[in-house]
């Protein structure tokens, strides 16, 4: 069921066991009485391109008092007809705003390729402004290097190149009748919002020196990630103060894909854990 909201950066997705594959997406509804209570949240948020949905199959892997929350950049799905936003401090400075407004509770954010960039800018912006014991406990980053490393593998801006690098990170042999870039009706919607987030990317400029964030880091990636290879996560050390951790899974960049049980499963024990070991007044595990 779709609710009305004040709140149009946030889709939540129910969990818990028996939501299946179509797990119902609202645009932040409040918790009724009836559902069973949140002790935690996990915030996504997507690749170039991407949208909140890519993360709706998380649903099905998360226990029903785990929060699943997924960012809607503007210019996609039900955010269509709103411009895209092509400039990282403001849409980081979005998604922090939106972040900030919710209930506490113990957080997680992950993000996926560009998500990567924008949820380490946001927990940059939460680590300024936030009360003390309102941070996010944990940041995971995928499939992307850290912000200091340089970009140089990405598109020009123009239609067929941006189509063509997106094709390549796919790393499928996509049938045309199921290819979304096959289509000119669904181009035609897709490729503002790709272009907008690709120059978001090439216009990016992290501080220097970069800023090392007060919560434990995860970097995940695939092995057979061209564009981000397993040696690269290490890169994520240094932006931290806290712990660092890394975990490389079988696949391309898309490896998400066909590890989404696992990936959504590590989230949330990491952060069950984290949550336990605040409530208790101790260090988080190593």
């Amino acid at each position: 069921m779709t609710v009305s909201t004040q709140q149009p950066w946030l889709k939540q997705f129910t969990t818990g066991a028996g939501s299946g594959s179509g797990a119902a997406a609202a645009a932040l509804p409040a918790r009724t009485a009836a559902a069973t209570p949140a002790r935690t949240r996990i915030v996504c948020l997507p690749h170039a391109g991407g949208a909140a949905t890519a993360f709706q199959g998380w649903a099905r892997h998360l226990p029903p008092d785990t929060e699943l929350l997924a960012v809607q950049y503007p210019g996609r799905q039900n955010r269509i007809a709103e411009p895209c936003i092509e400039s990282m401090p403001e849409l980081a400075d979005a998604v922090c705003t939106a972040l900030a407004a919710l209930p506490p509770l113990p957080t997680a954010v992950f993000g996926h390729s560009m998500g990567s960039l924008v949820a380490y800018e946001t927990v940059v912006r939460l680590a300024r402004s936030a009360p003390p014991g309102s941070l996010p406990l944990h940041l995971f980053v995928s499939g992307a290097e850290a912000p200091q490393c340089a970009r140089k593998d990405l598109p020009a801006l123009d239609d067929d190149s941006l189509v063509a690098y997106t094709r390549r990170q796919n790393a499928v042999d996509v049938p045309a009748a199921q290819d979304p870039y096959a289509i000119p009706e669904l181009l035609d919607l897709l490729l503002p919002s790709l272009r907008a987030d690709f120059t978001l990317l090439t216009g990016y400029r992290p501080a220097v020196p970069p800023v090392a964030v007060p919560v434990p880091v995860t970097a995940l990636g695939g092995d057979q990630d061209s564009g981000c290879p397993a040696e690269a996560l290490p890169t994520w050390a240094d932006l931290t103060t806290a712990r660092f951790t890394s975990r490389v899974f079988p696949g391309g960049h898309f490896y998400l894909q066909g590890h989404e049980g696992a990936v959504a499963s590590l989230v949330a024990s990491t952060l069950a854990a984290a949550a336990a070991a605040a409530a208790a007044g101790r260090p988080q595990p190593a």
